[in-house]
């Protein structure tokens, strides 16, 4: 056991090497029912020709994050709808201060102000939105951009590492998953 130690440390580190994080800002809807979700689809573009919505490397990658976090798949009523988009020229972009999400959800105060804030985005920004499919409105929206110079929307290491920078920023776990988890284990545990 003690030299698997070492070993398991390497590989841990050399995984390491291959991400950069990237700076990302967020925010949130406080009419978001972020605990009730389960199920979530990717939004399709309507035109065949929209290059920055049509991503292999982006769609994989935002669907193991959500399984990850326990959300289901599905093109039957999802809870949840999410988009993305490249924009491949810098932008202005409008975002609000708001707590730390999982600050706010310990709270759930929906009387709390939009402080708005302006944001200069440099070229090649990622920008991922999710959708409340009943209420019919974005409730999580986060965006990257790399510090020197923009996201190579053509190198698929950048652009998962650029989901993987994003979504680590939405830290909820699909309603029920950490249930079913803790009674998957104990089942193992005593059966």
């Amino acid at each position: 056991m003690i030299k698997i130690y070492p070993i398991l440390v390497l590989i841990g580190l050399t995984s390491c090497l291959g991400y950069k994080d990237l700076p990302v800002e967020y925010d949130y809807s406080y009419k978001g029912n972020f605990k009730k979700y389960k199920t979530f689809e990717l939004m399709k573009s309507l035109s065949v020709h929209d290059s920055t919505m049509t991503s292999d490397v982006i769609e994989k990658s935002i669907a193991a994050r959500m399984k990850f976090l326990g959300y289901k798949k599905t093109n039957t009523r999802p809870h949840l709808i999410i988009s993305y988009k490249m924009f491949f020229d810098s932008l202005r972009f409008n975002g609000y201060i708001q707590p730390e999400m999982e600050t706010w959800l310990r709270t759930k105060k929906e009387d709390l102000n939009y402080d708005k804030q302006k944001f200069n985005l440099k070229t090649g920004t990622l920008l991922i939105q999710f959708y409340d499919r009943r209420q019919n409105r974005s409730v999580w929206q986060g965006y990257a951009t790399a510090y020197y110079g923009g996201i190579d929307f053509n190198n698929s290491r950048h652009l998962r590492n650029a989901v993987i920078s994003i979504l680590d920023k939405y830290r909820v776990w699909a309603d029920g998953f950490l249930e079913q988890q803790a009674k998957g284990e104990e089942e193992i545990n005593n059966p």
